[in-house]
């Protein structure tokens, strides 16, 4: 047995022997290979800081210290030393911890986080709360330099040397900054290249540290205890290599971000099952067949290529994408300009980032109706991500917005051709589609122009309509076939749209069978299911309607289609919601 096991807790990695930390750490990044090997999931960044988690719970006098770490792909050297080492074999699974930071989870996560560039505010405001209860604790945010290219950190920044300047709270603040060339995506914008950062905080108030080479523990330890000791705020500058330790993601670690399981000695990663292309790899190849014949298209993702497929587009038109940093709100609003000159932008986002950026989406993009074109990756119930990653809210949000058309296609095919609709609308445009495989449909030679508002029936009964919108689709034309098998004759709607609806094919629906049930990936509260139910009580007011959807809650993390059941969106769920309003 080995050193890491006997640690339950900092208190017992404080009282080891200073000799003893290397151990640790060495064992430390043991552990998270082989956890990776297993189960896949986040792996390089928590690699690049093995040294740098076991210096900080050393150093500061945690939890009565506080440590606020950024986004959490970097956390899980943190969840072992903190009592929950066993349970990452677990990890985004419902029985298990999450994969980011949860205050319901430890005392030790002193701060939820999913979303990058919050650290620094949250650990500023941490600060200064303790200031005025009269404790003198040290607050620690961990960013990297990936994530203080979001626009958040350089505000908090700006606050903290206002704070200085003014001695109040900010004396708690220390920052480490975790300089590993990389966020996801290898960093972009003038703050990697500057030299003058430094100058720029020290101009603001705050002490700047180092750099250190945040592997060496013999200087990391030192240079951390003279960051604890210097009057703050304060910035130790650190530089990590993201998958230290592990020779293929050192070497690649845009690949080695996340990872499916792999050989721990080669590194080689296990096959999965053939199946249908996903989602995104879909929404990238037709939005690269339609700018081979359309020059004003263009890409752009925020410090997510891989994720959003805008990578897989760069190899076709490597002139023609933008990788703007994690910088959501600076993605639209440039977006906007580029469509104000005649351009056709195509705004590649997971649906959980683009609530950052609603105020662009109206003010710049909606209210003066410019063709930018939102892709929404993830929307939806997303699995093992959780509640941070789930994109269950933008439908709710962007109905509300004048001008602006949603849509969601219902396979890989419709993707396409709601794509193409949506750019040569010239109008703003939001099309979601969830994580995943798609569902193996075979493709038309070439997109095609879908009237805007218009959905389809596709299949034709008299007992109950089912209305469903993009991922639910194949859901409720299962439930379709089961209530046939029962006697019941139900009509499938595909909605295609949720704004602007078919009012005048729901009305039809709906006063043909007496009642309707929707479905939506997203949540119950202002979506789909809503839509379509104020649309029916001012056009077809005696109509029974029962919305699915996810309920009025967070869902925890754990396997996509435990939660589609648990939420009421599966195709059992669709039956029992028809049988109860069938007439």
């Amino acid at each position: 047995m080995g050193i890491l096991a006997e640690i339950e807790s900092p208190e017992e990695l404080r009282a080891l022997p200073c000799e003893a930390l290397a151990g640790v750490a060495r064992e430390l990044r043991e552990d998270l290979v082989q956890l990776g090997a297993e189960i896949g999931g986040h792996f390089g960044a928590s690699l690049g800081v093995v040294e740098l988690t076991v210096a900080l719970h050393r150093v500061f006098d945690t939890p009565r210290d506080r440590l606020v770490w950024d986004v959490g792909h970097q956390a899980y050297g943190h969840k072992a030393l903190t009592g929950r080492r066993e349970g990452l074999r677990r990890v985004k699974r419902s029985d298990g911890p999450s994969g980011f930071l949860r205050r319901a989870e430890s005392g030790y996560d002193v701060f939820g986080a999913g979303h990058a560039g919050t650290s620094v505010s949250a650990a500023l405001g941490i600060a200064e709360a303790l200031r005025r209860r009269g404790q003198d604790s040290r607050v620690v945010a961990v960013i990297g330099d990936g994530g203080a290219t979001a626009g958040m950190a350089f505000e908090a920044l700006n606050h903290a040397g206002e704070l200085a300047h003014a001695g109040s709270g900010a004396s708690g603040l220390r920052i480490v900054f975790n300089d590993n060339g990389m966020s996801i995506a290898p960093t972009v914008g003038g703050l990697h290249r500057t030299g003058g950062a430094r100058a720029w905080l020290e101009t603001l108030g705050l002490r700047v540290l180092g750099p250190v080479d945040g592997h060496d523990l013999a200087a990391l330890l030192p240079a951390l205890e003279a960051l604890r000791d210097a009057p703050g705020p304060a910035v130790l500058h650190v530089r990590t290599r993201k998958g230290c330790g592990f020779a293929p993601a050192e070497s690649d670690p845009y690949r080695w971000h996340a990872t499916t399981p792999f050989d721990p000695v080669s590194g080689v990663r296990k096959q999965s099952a053939a199946g249908p292309p996903s989602w995104t790899a879909c929404f990238a190849d037709a939005l690269a067949t339609i700018a081979d014949r359309d020059d004003r298209v263009v890409a752009i993702t925020a410090a997510m290529p891989d994720g959003t497929g805008i990578d897989r587009f760069a190899k076709r038109h490597p002139d023609r994408h933008y990788d703007v940093g994690i910088a959501e709100q600076h993605a639209v609003t440039f977006a906007a300009g580029l469509a104000a000159e005649g351009f056709r932008p195509v705004c590649a986002i997971y649906s959980t980032f683009l609530q950052r950026a609603f105020d662009q989406i109206v003010h710049d993009v909606a209210l003066q109706e410019l063709p930018v074109v939102f892709a929404l990756d993830r929307a939806g119930l997303v699995g093992g991500d959780g509640p941070t990653h789930h994109g269950l809210l933008d439908l709710a949000y962007l109905r509300a917005i004048p001008n602006l058309v949603v849509c969601a296609p219902r396979d890989e095919n419709q993707l396409q051709h709601l794509l193409a609709t949506a750019i040569e609308s010239g109008r703003p445009f939001a099309l979601r589609f969830p994580r995943g495989p798609a569902r193996g449909v075979a493709l038309d030679p070439d997109p095609k122009l879908l009237a805007i508002g218009r959905g389809e029936i596709l299949r034709e009964g008299d007992d109950v309509a089912l209305v469903a919108l993009g991922s639910t689709v194949e859901a409720a034309e299962a439930a379709a076939e089961i209530l046939a098998a029962r006697g019941i004759r139900a009509t499938v709607v595909d909605a295609r749209f949720a704004k602007p609806l078919d009012v005048e094919l729901l009305s039809q629906v709906g006063r043909r069978c007496g009642a309707v049930v929707t479905v939506e990936d997203h949540g119950l509260a202002g979506g789909f299911g809503s839509a379509v139910l104020e649309t029916l009580a001012a056009v077809a007011p005696g109509v029974e309607v029962r919305r699915l959807g996810v309920p009025d809650r967070f869902i925890e993390h754990g396997d996509v289609k435990e939660q589609w059941r648990a939420a009421g969106i599966d195709a059992a769920s669709i039956v029992l919601a028809a049988e109860r309003v069938a007439r």
